[in-house]
């Protein structure tokens, strides 16, 4: 492959999980600017996610960080499942990213269910857990309030 991936470029044995890291940043033609933030959950090659917790945290957090943050464009589950890539329009602070994605978690511990957990707004709606999406969020809440506050 020709073409440099960013994620490819991190030395993913030497970063210590959670964490936010701003893994991305262009400006368009027009001068609009697009950055991408990578949002660590779990240990990479040590520990995943299940895909259901995946699954329940990415429609919370759909919703959660577009409540803390302006200009939200995605919220993605990583393949490997030990996180997500969040892309947003303008700039913004690895500090100021954490702190939302606090709030966010804490939000989804406090939740009583997971929006559009179902067939006509989702396309696997039977694999979320959110049960094991508030266990994750609590862990990581704990761990993140540690180094960003």
């Amino acid at each position: 492959m020709k073409v440099v991936v960013e994620s490819f470029t991190m030395d993913h044995t030497k970063v210590t999980a959670p964490f936010v890291r701003k893994c991305g940043h262009i400006t368009t033609p027009k001068g609009d600017v697009i950055t991408k933030f990578d949002l660590r959950f779990t240990q990479p090659n040590a520990e995943s996610m299940p895909t259901g917790v995946i699954h329940a945290i990415e429609h919370l957090l759909a919703g959660y960080l577009r409540e803390e943050l302006e200009d939200v464009v995605d919220i993605s589950p990583m393949g490997c499942r030990t996180g997500f890539y969040l892309i947003k329009l303008g700039e913004s602070t690895e500090e100021e990213i954490a702190k939302a994605l606090i709030n966010s978690l804490q939000k989804v511990i406090d939740c009583s269910d997971v929006p559009a957990a179902n067939p006509i707004q989702c396309g696997n709606y039977r694999d979320m857990s959110l049960f094991g999406a508030k266990e994750y969020a609590k862990d990581i809440v704990e761990k993140l309030i540690k180094v960003y506050k």
